[in-house]
């Protein structure tokens, strides 16, 4: 008689903490909320983008999971910590990449990223982080004649010396052309690849499109949607656009379900021209979700110098 082993169940992996997660998060300024009660969750390992126009709360709502900014309101809970009671040592384990570029234009591009790494405890070596960070050929190059793109990477470079285990990148490609973007796009899936779980605020929706895990629209302060790019679409873009030429010319009607009226149109006109059902692009969706913004930018940028960080 034969005997066989007893199956043993799996048992189920356990998954990670997130990396970030923000709840009912506020920030007035003059009395004007600019982050209005948002909540947020990014997984570990992914690319979170914040998408939304200029003035939306996207800068300050990364300034404040960045520990730069204090809420009125809320929690935030970055990587198990506080951020406003980061030591110098839990401040290495995030990367920050701020829309200002590099200074110190005097310095060569190695020496600015060797004097970074030196304040760290296990930093990057640098002459693989410029490899990485496609810097290798400019490495002995003074930052003031490095390109608008290149300079991007070498904050890229600076952001992420300490190996830190979350990455707040702020409106990266501002400016760029379309080659560089394209290249600097590249270098952040190849750091999501390695692991570094990345925070991406922008308005260009194709870099959202490419590059992000999952998504939040972000509009007056306020989060219009949140979830995949796929998800966002079926929840967002679940009316239809039908289209066709009558005998009273050509005719348009969108609604939720298109069946119903191409059953009626077609049983009337069995061979009706033109017609077409189309459903919105996920531009035409951000944009439906973000159309009634405030203009809360201009607020942002005449209080910024007051609020102390």
């Amino acid at each position: 008689m034969t005997s066989t082993s007893p199956q043993t169940t799996p048992l189920p992996t356990e998954m990670p903490p997130p990396a970030l997660t923000v709840s009912r998060l506020t920030k007035s300024y003059a009395g004007r909320r600019v982050v209005d009660d948002i909540s947020l969750t990014v997984p570990r390992g992914r690319i979170f983008g914040l998408l939304g126009p200029n003035g939306a709360g996207k800068t300050t709502t990364i300034e404040m999971c960045e520990g730069l900014r204090r809420p009125d309101a809320g929690t935030i809970d970055v990587l198990g910590m506080d951020p406003q009671r980061l030591c110098e040592k839990d401040r290495n384990r995030l990367g920050i990449v701020a829309q200002s570029g590099s200074e110190r234009a005097s310095l060569t591009v190695r020496e600015m990223v060797a004097q970074y790494a030196a304040y760290c405890e296990d930093p990057w070596d640098v002459t693989e982080l410029l490899a990485a960070t496609g810097l290798a050929e400019k490495a002995a190059s003074r930052i003031a004649t490095l390109s608008g793109g290149q300079r991007r990477r070498l904050d890229v470079a600076l952001g992420i010396v300490a190996q830190p285990e979350l990455v707040f990148l702020d409106e990266p490609t501002t400016g760029f052309d379309p080659a560089a973007r394209r290249e600097f796009w590249e270098l952040i899936r190849s750091l999501r690849d390695l692991g570094t779980t990345i925070v991406l605020t922008s308005h260009y929706l194709d870099e959202i499109e490419y590059l992000a895990d999952s998504v939040a629209v972000i509009r007056a302060g306020r989060i219009m949607a949140e979830g995949t790019l796929s998800q966002i679409h079926r929840t967002h873009g679940d009316s239809a656009t039908v289209s066709w030429t009558g005998p009273d010319g050509p005719q348009r009607r969108t609604v939720p379900d298109p069946d119903p009226l191409l059953r009626e149109l077609l049983a009337a006109h069995p061979h009706l021209p033109d017609l077409e059902v189309r459903r919105p692009s996920l531009e035409e969706i951000y944009l439906d979700l973000v159309s009634e913004e405030s203009p809360l930018e201009e607020i942002y940028l005449d209080l910024v110098s007051e609020e102390s960080r």
